[in-house]
C-alpha cells in the first residue's frame, strides 16, 4: 500500500465547503477552557460537514494562534458564532425544532451505541467544560443525554476525543444506506 498525497485526497476548497449541503448536526461548546480543544472541535466539525458551532461562555473564539494550531484553517470553513450564555443558545435552537443532546454521564442517559438518529431531525450536541462537564442547567433543558460507553478506570474522555467519537458515530448512522 502507498500513502496518498494530500493532492490525491480530493478535498473541497473552503468556498466549495461553504456551499455544499451540511450534516444536520450542530455543535455547542459549553464553557470549554482549552483553546487547543476548541481548534480540534473545528477540525473534526469540518471533517463531518457540521452545520454550525456555537462557542459559549468562556470558550475562546477565533482568531487565536492556539485555536489555529489545531484547527489548521477549519475556522474559515465551518460556520460559527459566539454566545455568552449556553442556555440561551439551547432554547433558541429548540424554538427552531433542533433536538438538543447533552454529551454527559447522567441518569437515564442513552449510550451512544444505542442512539438512533432520525434522518428528518437536526441535532445539536453539547459538550461541556473539561472538568465540570455540561452544566446541570443545560442538561435539564436538553431533549436527551448521550453517554459514551467507557470501560477503563478513568471517568471521562478529553473534549476533543469525545467530539470526534460522537460526531463520527452520529454522522455514520445518519449516512447509512
Amino acid at each position: 500500500m502507498r500513502k496518498l498525497k494530500n493532492s490525491e485526497l480530493d478535498r473541497l476548497s473552503v468556498e466549495a465547503f461553504k456551499s455544499v449541503e451540511k450534516t444536520p448536526l450542530i455543535v455547542v461548546l459549553d464553557n470549554i477552557r482549552s483553546l487547543n480543544n476548541v481548534g480540534s472541535v473545528f477540525r473534526t466539525s469540518d471533517a463531518f460537514r457540521i452545520k454550525h458551532i456555537y462557542l459559549c461562555g468562556i470558550t475562546a473564539t477565533p482568531p487565536h494562534k492556539d485555536i489555529q494550531k489545531t484547527a489548521l484553517g477549519s475556522t474559515e470553513s465551518v460556520s460559527w458564532s459566539y454566545a455568552e450564555n449556553t442556555i440561551d443558545v439551547v432554547k433558541e435552537l429548540q424554538q427552531k425544532n433542533v433536538q438538543i443532546l447533552a454529551i454527559e454521564q447522567a441518569e437515564n442517559a442513552t449510550m451512544l451505541d444505542h442512539f438512533s438518529p432520525k434522518n428528518e431531525n437536526t441535532y445539536a450536541v453539547v459538550f461541556g467544560h473539561e472538568v465540570k462537564g455540561v452544566s446541570q442547567e443545560v442538561v435539564n433543558q436538553s431533549d436527551g443525554v448521550i453517554e459514551i460507553p467507557q470501560f477503563g478506570t478513568k471517568h471521562s474522555l478529553n473534549i476533543a476525543v469525545s467530539c470526534g467519537v460522537v460526531l463520527w458515530a452520529i454522522f455514520s448512522k445518519m449516512n447509512q444506506s
